[in-house]
């Protein structure tokens, strides 16, 4: 097990996308007007790629059109002051072949706002993370 210089758990590629979806929210990471804004999302996994749904004429939609954009989920355990955090950087583009659309919509990926009905698909390029657990 490899540790931070603070003494936190590094946690591999592979553990990064295996924890991200036992979790049901996350945060995207973007640039809105030359400013960095983060927004609360559900999500899933389609293999690598991380996949939300959002309002087609939203700013979300707008600011993700080919840019890189991070994404953030995380599992605390407050009592036991445990958990990880994992960030994914990478590509987000806007799904739009009919084919690719007609498949995510099969994901088990429910907005939880109404009109979320464009697919914002992000391809990891890098994910880092880390994992707290206090010693027993």
């Amino acid at each position: 097990m490899k540790l931070d210089s603070a003494g936190l758990q590094v946690l591999t590629h592979e553990e990064c996308m295996r924890l991200l979806p036992s979790r049901p929210i996350g945060r995207i990471v973007f640039t809105d007007r030359a400013l960095p804004a983060v927004q609360p999302v559900n999500f899933c996994l389609d293999e690598q790629d991380i996949v939300i749904r959002t309002a087609a004429g939203s700013k979300l939609a707008a600011a993700t059109r080919h840019a890189v954009v991070a994404f953030e989920a995380d599992d605390f355990d407050t009592e036991a002051r445990s958990g990880w955090s994992v960030t994914v950087v990478g590509y987000a583009r806007v799904a739009d072949d009919p084919a690719e659309i007609a498949r995510l919509e099969r994901l088990p990926l429910t907005p939880w706002a109404r009109g979320r009905d464009h697919f914002i698909v992000i391809t990891a390029v890098e994910a880092t993370g880390r994992r707290i657990q206090q010693p027993t």
